[in-house]
């Protein structure tokens, strides 16, 4: 479903593991519900053998599940390294397993994929059972399975699993207790060259025995195993808990439930078909086997194709043996009716015991020649040690010497202390109130522990004790003298999370301005980092509130070489604009910066910017001058920004009306000419008369005569 990656939570300062959806599922919505359940049902979950989850959502349909990071390795990384594990180690696991097992069970959820690649150890020796991954809740089946789906894992899912049927809290204890074979045995109890030829063992086929495998496996803990690997729901441990238990009286050298439960189901039965307590298998041996669970029609067919023709003749064995006892009793029990006394015995009716002390109990029984098998049972009402019922029930006829089953009450249901050392004191609340135990007295202490976490309580955990029962936990101070963590360059936020998780709290934040610290960024601490500090003093927290503003000096009128060099000796960035200023020729900033932003006496800091224009003059339209006086054309220009200059005289004719006035300009009409520039001009002068010059031809005519 989703691939896991290690990440830094920036916001806490802590590493975590990030579940990520494969893009193949986030577009599918039954994976996308399916892993939306998972997050919260999960989250859910508080207890110090089941993984955290810390947050989940959705990211631009990217859907993510942030948990608890464990340090450690799976057992099947265990299991393949090591082998065979100790069968005292291997019940501590299996017991902290069921521990996590039983809160997710009272929440509604079911692991439905419990295996030794779901199972951590912690470099501690801790148990993490994580990857609900398949889990769900008591009301959700509808909606993420369908009929014959199986969802699991093939070598350690349970029969009704392998069937398709629907799984409960059983599925997992069968399931756990497939993985308590392995680390006993070091192999699966079942394998195949298929699942489906492994789901098929699963359902119709007993394990072997773990101490055939493993001579070390002790007797009581392979009664535990075989118990919870029952094929049949209703015969194995129906919660985690009662296999949790079991597990915990194995672990403190006391007979677990299930020896004992064997115990006294033997004595029920003749001595010949009694269990002989001397075999450490006889048990196992004497257990009838229960009818094969039939797997649906295509499932059987399918299995049919992938297994060999092979079946085991144990149990046909076994059945036979019990056939033939059966009728050697039968025939021993007719034998003594028909030699019997034809007169029918005297019927003795069973006494009303209720609340009786268990010795007053036996002896009103042994008075009236009835025998008494003691059972003993928890009660709500009934004091310990007094009669709860017997079977036969109060006032039902029995014959002389009959066994009569005295129930004896144990007092009020009884449960492990939860192990919350280490736990914070929030969660330590939490689990022990969940487990319906009292808070008692709380108290503080120095320890090397991290600050809030449990160092001690009393009762020890792993002791069973009545709900109700009164805990007194001690809490840790944190110890007196703390390191200081090195904090500097990082942020206000950050670094108080920090100290918080080193242990120091107390913490007075100052500020002050600094040319190489970013505004928000430690600059150091008071004590400074490694050094000791004293958990009930203050420590300083001296925070950058940047560069120390500075006014803005007046770069106008500077060369631009003289402008740059004041800003970087500043610190400032000097940014020369492409586009100029226009100026008049009167400012004197023809060529110098002409404008500046931000202005002169802004407040700035150290890598601020400085943006300058240089002044370009302003360029004035030429207008036409050409007949106008010399005062007109110099109060034209005068408003224009522009001089005269009378250059000369230019001769013009009477007729021209330009004698006197400006004859002629040099500047083009409407040309552009810089602010302060003069026009140069001419005067016209009346042109001289043209000089009459009178010039006298003489005409000679010569006449020839015809000859």
């Amino acid at each position: 479903m989703a691939d896991v990656f290690e990440a830094d939570d920036e916001l806490l300062g802590r590493r975590v593991a990030v579940k990520i959806l494969h893009p193949q599922f986030a577009s599918d919505e039954a994976f996308v519900t399916r892993f939306r359940r998972e997050a919260q049902q999960a989250a859910g979950l508080s207890h110090p053998n089941i993984v955290s989850i810390y947050d989940w959502g959705e990211d631009a349909d990217t859907y993510y599940m942030v948990m608890e990071l464990i340090e450690g390795r799976t057992l099947r990384d265990i299991r393949r390294s090591e082998g065979p594990l100790l069968a005292r180690r291997a019940a501590e696991i299996a017991a902290e397993t069921a521990a996590a097992l039983t809160v997710a069970h009272q929440a509604g959820v079911y692991h439905r994929d419990v295996k030794p690649g779901n199972i951590m150890l912690t470099p501690n020796g801790s148990v993490k059972v994580t990857d609900f991954g398949i889990a769900r809740a008591l009301d959700d089946s509808a909606e993420l399975t369908r009929t014959g789906a199986v969802i699991g894992t093939a070598t350690y899912f349970s029969p009704e699993q392998a069937q398709g049927l629907p799984a409960d809290e059983r599925s997992d204890v069968y399931s756990l207790g497939v993985v308590l074979y392995e680390l006993l045995c070091g192999v699966a109890p079942f394998t195949g060259e298929s699942p489906v030829a492994v789901a098929y063992q699963h359902v119709s086929e007993y394990a072997e025995p773990p101490s055939a495998i493993n001579a070390d496996v002790p007797v009581e803990l392979e009664a535990i195993v075989e118990k919870a690997m029952e094929k049949d729901p209703a015969l194995r441990y129906q919660t985690a808990d009662d296999l949790r238990k079991d597990l915990l009286l194995y672990l403190r050298g006391e007979t677990p439930l299930v020896m004992a439960a064997a115990a006294d189901a033997g004595a029920l039965l003749p001595a010949a078909a009694a269990p002989s307590s001397s075999s450490p298998d006889a048990a196992t041996q004497l257990m009838p086997l229960p009818a094969a669970t039939v797997l649906p029609d295509e499932a059987a067919r399918s299995v049919a194709h992938t297994m060999p023709e092979h079946r085991s003749q144990t149990g046909y064995l076994v059945a036979i043996f019990g056939l033939l006892l059966a009728l050697a009793l039968g025939i021993f029990l007719l034998t003594r009716i028909m030699a019997s006394d034809p007169v029918e015995a005297e019927m003795i009716a069973v006494p009303d015991l209720t609340d009786w002390p268990r010795q007053d109990a036996f002896e009103r029984l042994q008075d009236l020649n009835l025998r008494m098998r003691e059972l003993t049972q928890e009660s709500d009402t009934v004091a310990e040690g007094h009669v709860i019922r017997t079977d036969p029930a109060a006032f039902v006829d029995a014959e002389p010497t009959q066994w009569v089953r005295v129930f004896i009450s144990t007092g009020p249901q009884k449960f492990a202390i939860p192990n919350v050392i280490e736990a914070t004191e929030e969660e330590a609340r939490a689990l022990l109130e969940q487990g319906q135990f009292e808070i008692g007295t709380v108290t503080y202490s120095d320890n090397e522990a991290k600050s809030g976490t449990v160092i001690g309580q009393s009762p020890r955990p792993g002791t069973n004790a009545a709900p109700g029962t009164v805990i007194d936990l001690e809490i840790s101070n944190g110890p007196y003298a703390l390191n200081v963590p090195d904090v500097r360059l990082v942020s206000e936020e950050s670094a108080q999370q920090t100290l918080a998780d080193a242990g120091i709290e107390l913490v007075e934040v100052t500020r002050e301005f600094s040319d190489e610290v970013l505004e928000g960024f430690v600059i150091r601490t008071e004590p400074g980092f490694d050094q000791l500090h004293a958990r009930d003093r203050s420590l300083v927290l001296v925070v950058s509130d940047g560069p120390e503003p500075f006014s803005l000096r007046n770069f106008v009128g500077m060369s631009v070489a003289e402008a740059q060099q004041s800003a970087l000796d500043r610190g400032l960035i000097f940014i020369l604009d492409d586009e100029t200023e226009p100026v008049s020729f009167d400012s004197g900033l023809v060529g110098l910066i002409a404008s500046q932003t931000p202005d002169s006496g802004t407040e700035v800091i150290i890598g601020d910017e400085v943006r300058v224009r240089l002044g370009s003059l302003i360029q004035r339209t030429v207008p036409e001058l050409v007949g106008l006086s010399i005062p007109e054309a110099e109060g034209l220009l005068a408003s224009r920004g522009l001089t005269l200059t009378v250059t000369g005289e230019t001769p013009v004719s009477a007729e021209s009306g330009l004698v006197g006035f400006i004859a002629t300009q040099e500047d083009e009409v409407d040309s552009e000419v810089g602010d302060g520039s003069t026009l140069h001009v001419t005067i016209g002068i009346l042109e001289e008369p043209p000089t009459t010059t009178t010039t006298t031809t003489t005409t000679t005519t010569t006449t020839t005569a015809a000859p």
